[in-house]
């Protein structure tokens, strides 16, 4: 089929599962908004991505530095220095183990291993972006599970109820998120248990802790790597990304069943995590004060930027991450736009089928300042809905 400007439409060349995907959106970065709007780009700040605003510890940087000494060289494949600073601090042993560019390299090897035609996958509405990106890449057909309605507890976030209905024979895998990305909504210990107890025994269940850091100490929350030996099909996924503050160096983990790892291990590219992401993630793990200083100072401004925010009559889902999502209304774009041209970058949720959110990254105490300035601006001007 010949494409609007007569060449060869290529889309008819692609495998269907690719066809109707749209490429992953990251937050925009500080530089195209500089170009866009004729910003300066220190004047521009970034709570799109939930980053780490204090950035890498220290001794990862060190250890980074002192790595490119030897970056003509080849990675270790197997990670092993890394590998055995994580089975030492799971208590588990490294064979279960299994590194990844990043947890999104690790969600694309669990579709490509054991999804394909006529195979499922199971996931939330309003989750990551990731899963339906794997699932039909690799040829398997999402199954999404409706959210939670508004008047939940946890609004939008998974129905565990919901998703364990709509697990067939064809049924492989499923994606859970805890906590959840956008929503920042989270499951409890007991909850997750009771799902993973129903589901069959054959149908691989991914944990999704990428937050886990800033969940500890929620009601009820549970981080479930101790459950492995329980539950042979369970495969949590962690990343160095958000509470280590490596998300440019892209390195990940997966934990689950020795069998497991050893078939993703058939499927993983060589060299997937880099010489200076397996040194910088070994030597931040081993600096718990930084990630210590991270999460103290995420909770102390989670908590004060959802009371200013309610001042403003806005209403904040429940947050277990390092990020907020507040409903803005039906001005939610213009309310963005606007945020834009004053150099705030945050994530807008239309393309999670949450037209009416924002979600904005918790800054430092001075970043979080400015978003709320800019906020209390908009909202005099008329463009915020405020909540019944």
């Amino acid at each position: 089929m010949a494409a609007s400007d007569g060449t060869f439409d290529f889309c008819d060349l692609a495998v269907p599962g690719v066809r109707d995907l749209q490429p992953y959106q990251p937050g925009k970065p500080i530089g195209e908004l500089a170009r866009e709007y004729g910003l300066s780009e220190s004047r521009i700040i970034k709570l799109a991505s939930n980053e780490n605003p204090l950035g890498p510890s220290p001794k990862a940087v060190e250890a980074v530095r002192q790595a490119m000494q030897e970056s003509h060289r080849y990675p270790d494949g197997n990670g092993y220095a890394l590998r055995s600073a994580l089975a030492e601090r799971h208590g588990i042993a490294p064979e279960r183990i299994l590194l990844g560019n990043g947890s999104n390299d690790l969600l694309d090897l669990v579709a490509r291993t054991f999804l394909g035609p006529a195979r499922q996958a199971v996931y939330a509405q309003h989750a990551f972006a990731v899963y339906p990106i794997a699932t039909r890449s690799a040829g398997g057909e999402g199954v999404v599970a409706p959210a939670n309605r508004p008047g939940h507890r946890q609004p939008y976030g998974h129905d565990l109820d919901a998703m364990a209905a709509r697990i067939t024979p064809r049924t492989r895998v499923v994606f859970l998120a805890n906590p959840n990305n956008p929503t920042g909504t989270w499951l409890t210990a007991e909850e997750l248990e009771v799902f993973l107890e129903t589901v069959p025994g054959d149908v691989i269940v991914v944990v999704d802790e990428a937050y886990v850091e800033y969940a500890q100490g929620l009601p009820g929350y549970r981080e479930v790597s101790g459950w492995l030996d329980r539950f042979p099909n369970l495969l949590v996924t962690r990343t160095f990304s958000k509470a280590h503050g490596l998300a440019g160096l892209r390195v990940g983990y997966a934990l689950c069943h020795a069998d497991i790892a050893e078939l993703l291990n058939r499927v993983r590219h060589p060299f997937n995590v880099n010489s200076l992401a397996q040194v910088g993630a070994a030597a931040a793990l081993a600096d718990p004060a930084h990630v210590a200083r991270t999460v103290e100072l995420n909770n102390r401004e989670r908590k004060r930027l959802i009371e200013a925010l309610r001042r403003l009559d806005l209403r904040v889902l429940p947050a277990a991450g390092n990020f907020l999502c507040v409903e803005i209304g039906r001005e939610a774009e213009a309310v963005n736009e606007a945020l834009l041209r004053d150099g705030i970058i945050v994530r807008p949720l239309a393309g999670y089928a949450l037209p009416r959110f924002l979600r904005v990254s918790l800054g430092t105490d001075e970043e979080n300042d400015r978003f709320m300035a800019s906020l209390r601006q908009i909202h005099a001007r008329g463009l915020l809905e405020v909540s019944a």
